[in-house]
């Protein structure tokens, strides 16, 4: 379902992966990070039968803020995942637009949507390590 070359995927990990404790597991025949519990998933799809459903190989999917989730929602790139969207994940499709490259991608947003993910998963210990060593999004507000 993934190929592991795949330039989205390799920059991709490079900005998980550098999270504390952070670590990349394949469950579900698609790669997902997770630092104790999953805070990120890499490809996914909308829910539907075979001929509805609409399958994102370059989407990231993330927990958001439930402060964000409207304006997420309300961006074009961004879907409802099958199966983890009632637990309030959504996701970001990539390669949207005809976006062909990943230097294409706003890479400091994805980490922005990563760290926001990460936080609400990762527990006290972890997400006080971010705050003291940074991560990938930059100081936190």
């Amino acid at each position: 379902m993934f190929e592991d070359d795949d330039p989205f995927l390799v920059r991709l990990r490079t900005v998980a992966l550098a999270f504390p404790d952070a670590e990349e597991q394949i469950a579900h025949g698609r790669p997902g990070f997770r630092a104790g519990k999953y805070f990120a998933w890499y490809g996914g799809s909308t829910k539907g039968s075979a001929d509805d459903r609409i399958r994102y190989d370059r989407a990231l999917i993330v927990l958001p803020d439930d402060a964000d989730r409207a304006a997420l929602a309300g961006d074009k790139r961004f879907f409802v995942p099958a199966y983890l969207a009632p637990s309030g994940w959504i996701g970001i499709d990539l390669a949207a637009g005809g976006t062909t490259a990943a230097q294409e991608v706003d890479w400091q947003e994805v980490a922005e949507l990563l760290d926001t993910s990460y936080r609400q998963v990762a527990g006290v210990r972890r997400v006080a390590r971010l705050d003291a060593e940074g991560g990938p999004a930059g100081p936190q507000k």
